[in-house]
């Protein structure tokens, strides 16, 4: 939607510049201190799935009552989840192996369409409310100016001289603008369509166990059904496209995982994470769908992929996880390993079975028309394919460099001139023994 105010600005005109829009306080006291700066504000909203998405056009109308001259409200979840989610289940993007790529996995997809509206508007800067101790800051400008290296990107936050809710609050009354002020959650929360990332408040101590109250998305596993749950998920080229036999977007496929595998308690995620600015925070994440469909999607390319492939794949999904982590999405090396990716996904086609049980997901059956598991060579029974009387000399050939290593080794130490006896111990005389000696003391 667009809107129009005929607020005005303090300073010299230098602009327009593109607002990264929540309708939080931060992002809301964010429009008046740029106008003050001498910008003309244009607001972007994005709904990823988060809870008050649906309600994005009312988001975008209270940011032009707040001074914004236009706002657009989008909606990026099918995008989102036919994008970056399906780009994130081929590459298995677990950041350090532990959880499935959340924030990060968001913020191209919003960079692209901050940018797309920047050159609509003719903006000459995108500004954002990110802090300076977080991993946002820099891939909301690393991404953007990856899109338009010719943009200024804006981090106020980082600079301003509110440095407490408090004061931003202050300021928001002293510029009229009405803001409603609830309790301070005790979390720092983040989330879409693909999970939740909650920190802050009482998980800063990693002692601590995280109060009931953080999770939303899953229920206690203590308290999950007594009953498990099988689901079939179904993958076309590496790309999930059915549950349980039924077709459905990706965005409706991902919802469904979410209830069926929260509601089993499974996607509690409790870790230390190295944050790309150098320290350690502690983080927990809820992601029952993520986690069940890249333990899906494993399964399944162990079935249909040669074991060298898988090998190269997992030290790439490693890279490919840390550049997007680090705002790289749009990078030559994560472009690289997206094709390999892709080369990879065209035989990664069939169905997995999983059983979802008080807080666990088990992998319990695995089928496809390109399966490299060959009952024949497997079996240890009747049927079996596999020949025998190629073992011996398949052996003297893998060992080969090991048999003549070993044979240089031992001959080697043959060589070896024999270690000097050992010399007899050297006793000093003293004034009694020194004529029996014969030595001088």
């Amino acid at each position: 939607m667009n809107a129009t105010n005929t607020a005005t600005t303090s300073t010299a005109p230098k602009g327009k510049v593109v607002l990264a829009y929540s309708g939080g306080l931060d992002t809301s006291a964010l429009i008046p201190y740029l106008e003050n700066q001498g910008y003309e504000v244009v607001t972007a909203i994005a709904s990823l799935g988060q809870p008050g998405s649906s309600d994005i056009d009312a988001i975008a109308e209270k940011a032009t009552s707040l001074g914004a001259t236009a706002s657009y409200a989008i909606d990026m979840r099918e995008e989102f989840c036919d994008v970056a989610c399906v780009d994130a289940i081929a590459a298995n993007g677990m950041y350090e192996n532990k959880y499935p790529l959340l924030s990060a996995l968001s913020r191209p997809i919003i960079c692209k369409h901050l940018v797309e509206v920047a050159h609509k508007e003719g903006a000459v800067a995108i500004a954002h409310g990110c802090t300076g101790k977080g991993n946002d800051q820099v891939r909301f400008e690393l991404e953007c100016k990856a899109l338009d290296p010719e943009l200024d990107i804006l981090g106020p936050v980082r600079t301003w001289e509110l440095t407490t809710r408090n004061s931003e609050i202050e300021y928001c009354a002293a510029h009229g603008i009405e803001i409603e002020v609830t309790k301070k959650s005790p979390y720092s929360i983040d989330e879409n369509v693909w999970g939740r990332a909650i920190e802050c408040g009482i998980l800063e101590n990693p002692w601590n166990e995280p109060p009931a109250d953080a999770w939303v998305m899953t229920v206690d596993a203590t308290e999950a059904p007594d009953e498990p749950t099988d689901v079939v998920i179904s993958f076309e080229a590496g790309k999930p496209v059915a549950v349980d036999g039924t077709k459905m977007s990706m965005l409706a496929l991902i919802t469904k995982l979410n209830k069926l595998a929260g509601g089993n308690g499974y996607g509690r995620i409790d870790m230390i994470e190295d944050r790309l600015v150098g320290l350690k925070s502690r983080e927990c994440y809820e992601q029952p769908a993520a986690l069940t469909l890249i333990k899906a999607h494993k399964a399944l390319e162990s079935l249909c992929l040669p074991g060298d492939v898988l090998a190269s794949k997992l030290k790439l999904e490693h890279d490919w996880a840390k550049q997007v982590y680090s705002g790289l999405w749009y990078s030559p090396l994560k472009d690289a390993c997206d094709a390999f990716f892709a080369s990879t996904q065209a035989t990664v086609t069939g169905d997995v079975r999983i059983r979802l049980y008080k807080g666990s997901a088990t992998v319990t059956g695995i089928k496809s028309e390109h399966s490299m598991y060959d009952f024949g060579l497997a079996t240890y029974d009747e049927g079996d394919t596999f020949d025998r009387s190629a073992a011996k000399g398949f052996m003297d050939l893998f060992g080969l460099p090991n048999k003549v290593w070993a044979q240089r080794k031992i001959e080697a130490a043959a060589d070896m001139p024999a270690a000097p006896e050992d010399k007899p111990e050297v006793v000093y005389a003293t004034e009694e023994t020194a004529v029996e000696q014969d030595v001088l003391v």
